[in-house]
């Protein structure tokens, strides 16, 4: 499971790019260096409420819909727990899942397409 730094940091990328922004150009909004913006949106760091409140206005959202994870792509939190589950497994277990992958791919193709 992601932690509620990744949610955010995520949530904010995900508001970013919705708003057509690069991070260059949030990060001059809210007077933040880039590198420190992109730490806050993949995990790395968390930031301060006065922060918040500067992301809240630049991204034109309420503080609350910072912290609405609902909206996010899917595939980030799939992916994130499904990289974690992985992480876990030996050699046999991940040829097994690859080999499970792969019939339902061949499935999917033959099937579903």
């Amino acid at each position: 499971m992601l932690t509620l730094k990744q949610k955010l940091g995520a949530n904010i990328e995900y508001l970013r790019k919705k708003k057509g922004l690069s991070q260059e150009k949030l990060a001059e909004m809210i007077n933040m260096d880039t590198p420190n913006l992109s730490n806050i949106e993949r995990g790395k760091r968390f930031m301060t409420a006065e922060t918040l409140e500067k992301f809240a206005r630049a991204l034109n959202v309420t503080e609350r819909e910072l912290f609405d994870f609902s909206k996010q792509e899917p595939d980030k939190y799939l992916k994130a727990d499904i990289d974690k589950l992985l992480q876990n497994l030996d050699t046999p277990d991940l040829q097994f899942i690859k080999d499970i992958l792969k019939s339902y791919q061949v499935l999917k193709d033959k099937y579903l397409t």
